[in-house]
């Protein structure tokens, strides 16, 4: 009988969005098919201590890693998890790992790298503009009218975001972005419609079904996406004519492949009546709980929450064996 795969499961982390991470870990782990694989939880305490359960090497290092597991599964949100430190530390230990490399995880953690090089690609986005200092100065002059959204560049859930309605309110907007990050990005506020795909793949992805999120909020803030069950209503798959889903689907994919995703990712954009569609964010680990929209959009597009594990699980281990094969062509060079 074959082995089982030995899959390590990293939760938890030192960012915000710990909770957030274990809640989607403990779904990605009751979904994964227990034929198939041997499940692990590896947590990262908000000390930044590693706690291995279940193995024979209980100390953390990357020989650990590469001992214990056949391939790293990280399902962790927010810096040291999902910017390309988790994943730097995955290749330099030569384990297989599920999702974005160093490279594609870090640029898009940062909202501001990820507009720019949307924007570089011909992709329209909303209007915006990164800090580094509290310059209102700056904002005042770059954007003409209200509503403002501020943002943390490097944190996602929505954490540290404020709507800022009128010039009283930047200040305080932005220094309580900057109690989460050195950088910060405003943007214009959108009235449009709030669309979603998620993808899947490696050099040639599949695009979800999309979806549409209508919150009950003033926005999709953190209280509306994990506190208030009622905070935001779904709509699957979004009510929108079949020329808006083909235009959709092209521009996630191609927002994927200028982003150099890899696995999986959560594509959000704004829907609006006079400027079309307008690519928001890219989320390379999006949520996993059971009501998040990434597996709830393939379940919808026909592929089941344990096959969708198993298919990114797959895609990781066939990258990692398209890496060692060009690492040996490299050998055989005189």
């Amino acid at each position: 009988m074959q082995r089982k795969i030995r899959v390590g499961v990293i939760l938890g982390g030192m960012s915000e969005e710990h909770e957030v991470s274990i809640r989607s870990a403990e779904s990605v782990m009751s979904h994964l098919d227990q034929d198939l694989y041997e499940v692990f939880p590896i947590k990262i305490e908000k000390t930044g201590a590693w706690v291995f359960q279940g193995v024979e090497d209980p100390l953390f290092s990357p020989q650990s890693l590469k001992k214990n597991f056949d391939v790293i599964f990280p399902v962790l949100h927010g810096p040291y998890g999902e910017d390309g430190t988790v994943q730097g530390l995955l290749e330099l230990s030569g384990v297989p790992f599920v999702g974005a490399d160093t490279l594609s995880s870090a640029m898009c953690m940062d909202k501001g790298v990820t507009k720019e090089m949307l924007k570089g690609a011909g992709l329209p986005t909303p209007k915006f503009l990164t800090l580094d200092s509290l310059d209102i100065e700056k904002v005042t002059e770059t954007f003409s009218s209200f509503p403002l959204f501020v943002k943390p560049a490097r944190l996602g859930s929505s954490i540290g975001i404020s709507m800022v309605k009128a010039q009283d309110e930047l200040c305080v907007a932005l220094e309580e972005s900057f109690k989460h990050d050195h950088r910060v990005v405003v943007e214009e506020g959108i009235k449009g419609r709030e669309i979603e795909v998620s993808v899947l793949g490696n050099k040639d992805p599949i695009v979800s079904l999309p979806g549409e999120i209508i919150p009950t909020h003033e926005f999709y803030s953190y209280e509306a996406k994990y506190l208030d069950e009622n905070g935001a209503k779904f709509v699957l798959p979004a009510k929108i004519s079949d020329e808006e889903v083909k235009t959709l689907q092209d521009m996630a994919k191609k927002a994927y492949l200028v982003m150099r995703c890899e696995g999986m990712a959560r594509v959000d954009f704004f829907l609006c009546e006079k400027r079309g569609l307008l690519v928001n964010e890219i989320n390379t680990i999006p949520g996993f709980t059971s009501i998040s929209l990434y597996p709830k959009l393939w379940e919808l597009s026909g592929i089941g929450y344990s096959e969708l594990l198993s298919r990114l699980i797959d895609l990781g281990m066939k990258r990692q064996s398209r890496a060692y094969s060009q690492i040996e062509k490299l050998q055989l060079v005189p």
